[in-house]
């Protein structure tokens, strides 16, 4: 069975909405500040949605009806500011696949949030009101710092009554989803699944522990730049935090053209491996290994690859092993596909990096480009066909993008571009 992408959502530091992305994605825009402060010795850098109004966001979704914009306000209004990012992107994924004209029953639409451990800012916002007035905290924190409240939200506001549950893989969370919300579809559980790359709220203390783990770009430094996230640079120093959110609809092929709607993409592979390890550090055989193995899954050789969206946080030793996987996977064709970093533009956005990067692939097949990678003056290595400073046009049918995780989760997804679909220039 084919699984395809139907529609897609996001909302990030450099847009809020999937034309937004395309055009940001094109100009090379970068949404990383320093942040304000002095901070606590953490990340002095970060990627963060600006100005985000729920309301306004849910009003501009002029295509969907008004009931359900309506439903979406009165539903999560109170929810925290980061589920009603997710909330917004599976609206956008969902009217861009139009399925608030045509839809399978309610029941054969599922639904999977990927990311774990989505809450803690907002945990971490409460805990004074609790040490001051115990009795204060709201009964609905009860519910609302559970991740499994996103699966709850969403589906109460779109109707979805079929499968939906959690899935977590650290950074690798994304890809995980898409893994997930595939074999559902592939099983036949479900005719198609929203697949919703959570929004990663952060708590202070966890920034901090990303920081001295040696993980972050500009910790403790006094001039912070937005050009310290170099992917594949010799420079790199570690990753910038991102916001975002991301949502792309997987469904079967079958239905999507029983009820005409536009394929915008094939997930034609992906693979899923652990390195057995509860460390932080990269695996170059895992991540071989699963590049290999979506690549055996989509039917594709190495030479047929025509882009890399690359997991590359820019920290110094996950960009030199990713790089020394990809050169073993390709071999005599490490020169063919484009490679670049979403997170040097957008910072990691986490949990929902994988999907956000997805649909940015997407958008790359689509529309004949690849990215830029901002800062990229002296690589890491030659071999590698890195993008540099401007974007680049690009006839590309195949894709793979990479998502790694600590704790030894290796992902790697094959999007293609489907058959007979002309490239749209910007």
């Amino acid at each position: 069975m084919k699984v395809v992408v139907t529609g897609m959502g996001v909302v990030c530091s450099v847009a809020g909405s999937v034309p937004e992305f395309a055009v940001a994605l094109r100009e090379g825009r970068c949404g990383i500040e320093p942040v304000e402060g002095d901070g606590d010795g953490g990340p002095r850098l970060a990627a963060t949605v600006k100005d985000f109004s729920f309301p306004d966001a849910v009003a501009a979704l002029t295509g969907l009806p008004e009931t359900l914009r309506q439903e979406a306000v009165r539903a999560a209004h109170r929810s925290p500011e980061a589920l009603q990012m997710d909330l917004v992107s599976a609206m956008q994924a969902y009217g861009d696949a139009g399925l608030h004209d045509t839809a399978p029953a309610a029941d054969r639409m599922g639904i999977v949030v990927a990311g774990h451990n989505l809450s803690s800012g907002y945990v971490q916002q409460m805990f004074p009101k609790y040490q001051d007035h115990p009795e204060y905290v709201p009964a609905s924190f009860a519910l609302q710092y559970m991740d499994t409240d996103r699966v709850g939200r969403i589906s109460q506001v779109l109707g979805i009554k079929g499968e939906g549950y959690t899935v977590g893989g650290a950074s690798a969370s994304g890809n995980v989803g898409i893994v997930n919300g595939s074999r559902l579809v592939e099983a036949g559980a479900v005719d198609l699944c929203l697949v919703v790359g959570a929004t990663t709220d952060l708590s202070p203390m966890e920034k901090r522990g990303f920081a001295t783990l040696g993980a972050v770009a500009g910790a403790g430094t006094d001039d912070p730049e937005h050009v310290r996230c170099r992917p594949f640079d010799v420079r790199h120093e570690g990753f910038v935090p991102g916001q975002g959110s991301a949502c792309v609809v997987l469904e079967s092929e079958e239905s999507a053209r029983a009820r005409g709607a536009e394929i915008l993409a094939e997930l034609a592979g992906y693979d899923l491996k652990l390195s057995a390890t509860s460390l932080p550090e990269p695996d170059e055989d895992g991540e071989a290994t699963v590049m290999t193995g979506a690549m055996e899954m989509a039917g594709v050789k190495p030479a047929q690859i025509g882009y890399v969206n690359a997991h590359a946080t820019a920290t110094p030793l996950g960009d030199e092993i990713e790089v020394r996987a990809l050169t073993r996977v390709f071999g005599d064709d490490i020169g063919t596909p484009w490679v670049n970093a979403t997170k040097g533009l957008i910072g990691h956005c986490m949990c929902a990096a994988g999907v956000v990067e997805a649909v940015a692939s997407v958008i790359q097949l689509r529309d004949g480009f690849v990215h830029p990678n901002l800062n990229l003056r002296r690589p890491i290595d030659d071999g590698c066909r890195f993008v540099r400073g401007a974007a680049q046009p690009a006839d590309i049918e195949y894709a793979l993008s990479n998502s790694f995780g600590f704790g030894g989760f290796n992902t790697s997804i094959v999007l293609r571009r489907p058959p007979h679909a002309s490239v749209r220039h910007g």
